[in-house]
């Protein structure tokens, strides 16, 4: 069999475009195609500059794609392809603002838009490289559908993005006719081998509803010593949990042997009211506490144009922590040294309440440490974070993957999904999903029926 020379070689490789939304979520996309060549427009660094000041997570993947292009150049001049990595088999090179000759996207679409001159590099390539595949990558839909219309190849950047939201992990299984002796020794606390028992075989920390007609038992199985054991329906800070799964979730999130929790559910379920009592639950085991939210602004404008200083226009995205809070020290009416206790927490700071943005770069070393409305990250910011985590940490994410707010992102490629798909395996993890809403019969009504 004859061997390809390298002429064939480079033209069974693809080129792949890259848009500003794929660099803003992972700046290490351009070492994720293999032998395959990648372009980005220079448009596409114009917009960068444009992102590289500032606290947020596109800020920081803005600074760090410009510094990994400017240290991989070198002598390189950048409109031509060279190597991005000593031994990668692909090449760089950025794309200068190109006319293509056949079909032009700014005559069609019109030219004030950045988006119709990215289309414009990647038809341009495509007339350059006539026997190569030329596919534009973009996390914004409708580039993509204006890109297919064109006769362009366009597909979404899949590194980070789960197979199929609808099956992602809960964390707990229910069995029915189960063993009654078993469930007896149970419910007598007694912690059992799992190899006795007729469960499923399962390689993560899991939680369990056995039933057996009318009678039935929660329990959690320990996957670091194969034992499963009950779990308690006990409250914490006066919140008492409504069903099996916000039993599940105190379970976890108080376990000493677990260092990340992740809950996942609709509004109303009661996720971050859980996880903030828990905290309090274990104040004195902790150094700190802190809550934190990633801030999406409404209709994506950055907080800057709200009036006040800093405090004053963060404190509406932080709202809604502090509303539980407040839940919290409300079930102490009766108690005013409990409430004297809170409210110093607060003001001591032993209790943090802050955008994710103003705790970045910090050590988080024996803290309690909850990110609510995880959804919003990418896979990244979420690896960020637990990368920051110094001894006895323990680390909770909460969120709705149904309820994303953040531009390209969705069900499917957000932080919180990519977290519970990877780390469910792992003996420090344990997840939950609850999906029993436990608001209100009238927010019931919202998410059942609307």
């Amino acid at each position: 069999m004859a061997k390809k020379n390298h002429h064939d070689s480079n033209l069974s490789t693809k080129i792949f475009v890259l848009d500003t939304s794929v660099i803003l979520y992972d700046h290490e996309a351009v070492n994720s195609f293999q032998e395959h060549d990648v372009a980005v427009p220079i448009l596409v660094l114009e917009e960068l500059d444009n992102f590289k000041n500032g606290n947020d997570t596109r800020n920081f993947e803005a600074r760090n794609f410009i510094r990994l292009i400017d240290q991989a150049s070198k002598n390189n001049l950048i409109n031509k392809w060279f190597p991005l990595k000593k031994n990668s088999l692909g090449k760089f090179k950025v794309v200068l603002d190109e006319h293509p000759k056949k079909i032009n996207a700014e005559k069609l679409f019109g030219d004030a838009k950045f988006d119709n001159r990215i289309l414009n590099a990647a038809l341009y390539l495509k007339e350059e490289n006539p026997k190569r595949k030329v596919v534009l990558v973009s996390k914004d839909i409708c580039l993509r559908l204006k890109a297919k219309s064109l006769n362009l190849h366009a597909e979404d950047y899949e590194t980070g993005k789960i197979k199929n939201a609808d099956e992602l992990y809960t964390g707990r299984t229910e069995i029915l006719n189960f063993d009654l002796k078993v469930m007896s020794r149970l419910e007598n606390n007694e912690k059992i081998n799992a190899a006795e028992l007729a469960i499923p075989v399962i390689n993560s920390n899991h939680f369990f509803i056995l039933k057996n007609k009318k009678k039935s038992v929660i329990a959690f199985y320990n996957n670091s010593d194969k034992s499963i054991r009950k779990v308690n329906n006990h409250s914490v800070f006066n919140i008492i949990p409504r069903n099996a799964e916000q039993s599940f979730a105190i379970d976890a999130l108080l376990n000493p042997d677990i260092k990340l929790v992740t809950i996942q559910g609709n509004a109303g379920t009661g996720k971050t009211l859980l996880a903030l009592a828990c905290a309090l639950e274990q104040r004195k085991d902790f150094r700190q506490i802190y809550i934190t939210r990633p801030i999406v602004p409404l209709s994506n404008k950055d907080i800057g144009f709200l009036p006040g200083d800093v405090k004053q226009k963060v404190d509406p995205y932080m709202a809604p922590i502090w509303d539980n809070l407040k839940f919290i020290r409300e079930q102490y009416n009766d108690d005013e040294k409990m409430q004297f206790k809170i409210d110093e927490l607060i003001r001591t700071e032993k209790i943090q309440i802050a955008p994710l943005a103003f705790i970045r770069g910090r050590t988080i070393t024996k803290i309690y440490f909850i990110v609510d409305e995880a959804q919003n990250l990418t896979p990244h910011e979420i690896k960020t974070i637990i990368s920051r985590a110094g001894e006895n940490t323990k680390i909770v994410f909460t969120g709705d993957i149904y309820q994303i707010d953040t531009p390209y992102l969705d069900s499917e490629s957000n932080g919180l999904s990519y977290l519970i798909e990877n780390a469910k395996n792992h003996p420090l993890y344990a997840h939950i999903t609850l999906q029993k809403g436990e608001r209100s019969e009238l927010a019931n009504l919202a998410t059942d029926l609307l």
